[in-house]
C-alpha cells in the first residue's frame, strides 16, 4: 500500500499544478474576490532565563541541557514570573501605542503534545498585558511598487506566554524525540486585526516589527532561529459581503516566506471559489521547498483549549501613573522614558532633515547594519547625507553583492568609510577611485588599513591643481586641431570627444568638472 505521506506529496504537487493553471485567468475573474489577511506573531524575549524558571534561555544549547524541574512539569514545582520579561513586553507594547493594562492575569491553555510536558501552556488569553495598539509601516518593494505607500494594522492584544519544547523526527530510526530546551522560553504573542490585503503588506509588517523589537533589544528577531514566528490567517470574500472562511498558515519562518505563503494561499482559495468549491476552516503549513501550503489539521476553536485561570500565579499589576519603581511593581512611565528612536521616526527624521527620498530612507532603515554605517558617517555634519546615502545604497551594496557578502558581513569599518568618503567629497579622488579602493578594502579586509594611504601608494590622487589642468587641456587642444576647429565652427557635440581624450590621457586622475570648465574657457580663445 502507498503511505499517507507519499499520497499527500502526490496530492500537493497535483494541487500546485492545478493552481498554476488557474492562477492567471482573466483579470476580471481574479479581481472578483477580495483577500483579507490577519497575523499572529510570537516573539521570543531576549532574557537570560525563562519566563517562569531560572533555566537558561539560549539558542543552540546542548539538547535537554537548559531544562529546570518546572519546565519538565515535575509535580510540586511552581512558576515564578521573570520581571525582565514583563519589562520587555511592556516596552514593546508602548512602542506599538498599546494600552498597557494595570492588571493582567494568566490562564492555562490545554492541548496535548509530546513537547508540552504539563499538558497545558501558561498564557494570557482573557486579560492580556496590553491591548488596542497599532503598527504603522511603509510598503515598498523595488521593481513592484513605483513608490512606497503607508499602511497600518491594529493590534488586538499582546500577551505573555511560555513556549513549548521541540519535537525531533528521525526518519531513519522512525521515531520522534523531544528537546525541552525551548520549553518555558518567554514569548509575547501579538494578535493583529485582519487589516491587510496581501502577502507583501504582511511581509512589510513583519519586517517593521523585527526592526522595532531589535531597537528595543526585546527580541533578536532572528527568524531563522525561531526567535520570531508568524501565523497568518487568510480569507476571501466579495466586496460588501461578510468575511469568508479563513485558513491559518502556521509557523512561517522568514519574511520572504510570509509573502510567498500568503500569496499562494490567496491564489489557492480564489481558484477553489471560482470553481464553486468551499474553503475549509483548517490549519496549513508552508512548504518552503515546494512553495505550497499543505493541510495539517482542522482548525481548533477556543473551546478546544479549555481555558482556565492559572491557580499558581497571582494577577500581574503594574504602575501606570508615577515614575516610582519598586521590587514588586513595575513603573510603566519609567519604561516609556527608555524607549529609543523607532524605525518610522528615523525615516521621518532623515526625510525632513536631510531631504532624503522616501525610497532611500526605507531601504536604509530597513537594513540595520546599513543604517548604523549611515549614522556613523553622517555624524560629522560636514558630510552631505544625501551623497552618503547614495554611496551606501549604490556603491557599497554593489561591491558587497559582487563579493557575495551580506551587509552584516561588511568588513569595511565606519572609520575607513568616513575617511574614504571625505577623500571623495573633498575631490581628492573621483568616484571610480572611490569604488576601486572600496573594493580593495572588501576583498582584502584589514581594519587598520588607511584609504588615504592606499590612494597614495597606488598613485590615484585626483589632479586639482589649476596650472596642471590648464597644461593638460592645452595639450589636448594642440594634439587635436580638427576637433577644435569643428567645435569652433559650431559643432559643439565634439566637446565630449575632447573630454574623452583628456580623460584617457590623464587616466581619469583629473577633476573632470574643473577640467571641463577650463577646456571650454581655452576653446573660446
Amino acid at each position: 500500500m502507498l503511505s499517507r505521506r507519499f499520497l499527500r506529496q502526490i496530492q500537493t504537487k497535483h494541487d500546485a499544478k492545478l493552481l498554476n493553471y488557474k492562477r492567471y485567468r482573466s483579470s476580471a475573474s481574479r479581481t472578483e474576490w477580495k483577500s483579507v489577511v490577519g497575523l499572529e506573531i510570537h516573539a521570543q524575549l531576549n532574557t537570560e532565563s525563562k519566563l517562569f524558571s531560572g533555566a537558561q534561555n539560549i539558542f543552540g544549547g546542548v539538547v535537554n541541557n537548559c531544562v529546570s524541574l518546572f519546565d519538565a512539569a515535575i509535580p510540586g514545582t511552581l512558576p515564578v514570573l521573570n520581571r525582565k520579561c514583563v519589562e520587555l513586553a511592556v516596552k514593546t507594547a508602548l512602542s506599538l501605542s498599546c494600552k498597557v493594562n494595570e492588571v493582567s492575569t494568566f490562564d492555562r491553555k490545554h492541548y496535548f503534545y509530546a513537547d508540552l510536558p504539563a499538558g497545558y501552556q501558561i498564557t494570557q488569553q482573557r486579560a492580556p498585558l496590553a491591548s488596542d495598539g497599532v503598527i504603522s509601516f511603509q510598503v515598498y518593494t523595488p521593481g513592484v511598487h513605483k513608490k512606497p505607500y503607508h499602511k497600518s494594522s491594529r493590534i488586538k492584544q499582546i500577551q505573555l506566554e511560555q513556549d513549548s519544547g521541540k519535537s525531533l523526527h528521525d526518519a531513519e530510526l522512525k521515531r520522534s524525540l523531544v528537546d525541552l530546551n525551548r520549553a518555558g522560553a518567554p514569548l509575547i504573542e501579538l494578535v493583529f486585526e485582519p487589516d491587510l490585503e496581501d502577502g507583501m503588506e504582511a511581509a512589510a509588517l513583519v519586517k517593521e516589527l523585527v526592526l522595532i523589537v531589535q531597537r528595543l533589544r526585546a527580541c533578536s528577531g532572528r527568524m531563522e532561529q525561531g526567535a520570531l514566528r508568524v501565523d497568518a490567517n487568510v480569507s476571501l470574500h466579495r466586496t460588501g459581503e461578510p468575511l469568508g472562511t479563513r485558513t491559518e498558515i502556521k509557523n512561517i519562518g522568514s519574511v520572504r516566506g510570509v509573502a510567498s505563503a500568503i500569496r499562494y494561499e490567496i491564489d489557492r482559495q480564489r481558484a477553489l471559489l471560482q470553481d464553486g468549491g468551499v474553503v475549509s476552516q483548517e490549519t496549513r503549513s508552508w512548504d518552503a521547498v515546494e512553495k505550497v501550503t499543505v493541510p495539517m489539521r482542522d482548525k481548533e476553536v477556543v473551546q478546544d483549549y479549555r481555558f482556565m485561570p492559572e491557580p499558581n500565579l497571582p494577577p500581574l499589576r503594574v504602575n501606570l501613573k508615577t515614575k516610582e519603581d519598586s521590587k514588586d511593581v513595575i513603573s510603566v512611565p519609567l519604561l516609556q522614558d527608555t524607549i529609543p528612536e523607532l524605525p518610522e521616526d528615523s525615516r521621518k527624521r532623515i526625510i525632513e532633515k536631510y531631504r532624503v527620498r522616501p525610497e532611500i530612507a526605507i531601504q536604509l532603515v530597513n537594513e540595520p547594519a546599513l543604517w548604523d554605517l549611515f549614522q556613523g558617517v553622517t555624524q560629522d555634519e560636514t558630510r552631505d547625507p544625501t551623497k552618503v546615502a547614495n554611496l551606501l545604497m549604490n556603491d557599497l551594496l554593489t561591491v558587497l553583492n559582487k563579493n557575495k557578502l551580506e551587509v552584516t558581513e561588511c568588513p569595511v569599518t565606519t572609520t575607513q568609510l568616513c575617511e574614504l568618503t571625505d577623500l571623495l567629497l573633498t575631490k581628492k579622488i573621483n568616484l571610480e577611485t572611490f569604488k576601486q579602493i572600496l573594493n580593495e578594502l572588501v576583498e582584502n579586509p584589514d581594519s587598520e588599513r588607511s584609504p588615504a594611504r592606499l590612494v597614495a601608494d597606488k598613485g590615484l590622487s585626483l589632479v586639482t591643481d589649476d596650472d596642471e589642468i590648464t597644461q593638460r587641456c592645452n595639450e589636448v587642444i594642440e594634439e587635436n586641431p580638427k576637433l577644435v576647429q569643428q567645435y569652433k565652427n559650431g559643432k559643439v557635440k565634439v566637446f565630449k570627444a575632447l573630454l574623452g581624450i583628456l580623460t584617457k590621457n590623464t587616466q581619469g586622475k583629473i577633476d573632470m568638472a574643473q577640467a571641463s570648465e577650463k577646456l571650454k574657457e581655452l576653446l573660446k580663445k
